[in-house]
């Protein structure tokens, strides 16, 4: 009896579960909850509430080096390698630069640029290279980086996952449209990172252990309007479509004739 008269094997074989893809939808799973935490905390039996931030910022990192064991095989070829490493450090090299102006900051277009052209999960390690290595460059390694490098890497992987464009000005127009709201988000979680622990209890703005999540959430909001929002990440939101329009087009172009 041949495999093809065998019933189920054909079907069986043909069936591949891409783990790597799972692994990442995990992982950034995890990541969000250790983001999310302030919003849940009071839904949490009181005597593990204490334990929730501490929960929260060490799942983050875990998250991290979880991802990066996983999807290490992604680069199993020189070229991807060489990709990586060039837009590596190009995208650390342009946030060192743009740490100098307060929102001044192109990594976004670099980063939006590869993710569109190489594909979310090459988007997504990129993200994690990018803030690795401007990290270290600057001196900005502290409990605050697993949440930039989750940060930076989903502005990335976003780029890839939106949906195909065939005009090409369209296409500059989406993805300008996804850079300015992405800015305003990735301002938001940062801020959420340390919102917590930024200021005393008892104001409008600040966290409250035992209130709802809705409570929260609107002092979140308005703490965030009040410090970046408003100010910072709109000029990054700004910066980032500015950079698309002028550098866009050639970039995706070069990116794309570099990943046949």
């Amino acid at each position: 009896m041949t495999t093809q008269q065998l019933p189920g094997i054909r079907s069986r074989s043909r069936l591949r579960v891409d783990w790597r893809g799972l692994a990442l939808v995990a992982g950034s799973v995890v990541a969000a909850a250790g983001f999310a935490w302030p919003f849940v905390q009071s839904a949490v039996p009181g005597e593990a509430q204490a334990a929730v931030p501490y929960l929260a910022i060490a799942l983050v990192p875990a998250a991290v080096a979880a991802l990066l064991l996983a999807l290490d095989r992604q680069f199993a070829s020189a070229k991807a390698v060489a990709l990586l490493g060039v837009l590596g450090a190009i995208g650390a090299a342009t946030r060192v630069l743009g740490d100098t102006v307060g929102g001044v900051e192109p990594v976004f277009v670099v980063l939006i640029l590869a993710g569109r052209a190489l594909g979310a999960r090459f988007g997504f390690l990129l993200g994690l290279v990018v803030m690795t290595v401007s990290a270290i460059i600057t001196g900005g390694i502290g409990p605050w980086l697993p949440f930039q490098l989750f940060a930076c890497a989903w502005v990335a992987a976003g780029a890839g996952l939106l949906p195909g464009i065939r005009s090409r000005i369209g296409e500059l127009a989406m993805l300008a449209a996804y850079g300015a709201v992405a800015s305003w988000l990735v301002g938001a979680l940062l801020n959420l990172s340390f919102w917590p622990f930024a200021l005393a209890s008892g104001s409008s703005i600040s966290y409250t252990a035992d209130a709802g999540a809705l409570h929260n959430l609107t002092a979140f909001a308005l703490y965030s309007l009040a410090t970046s929002t408003l100010t910072w990440d709109t000029v990054r939101a700004i910066t980032t479509v500015v950079g698309i329009a002028l550098v866009g087009r050639p970039v995706l172009a070069a990116l794309r004739r570099a990943k046949l």
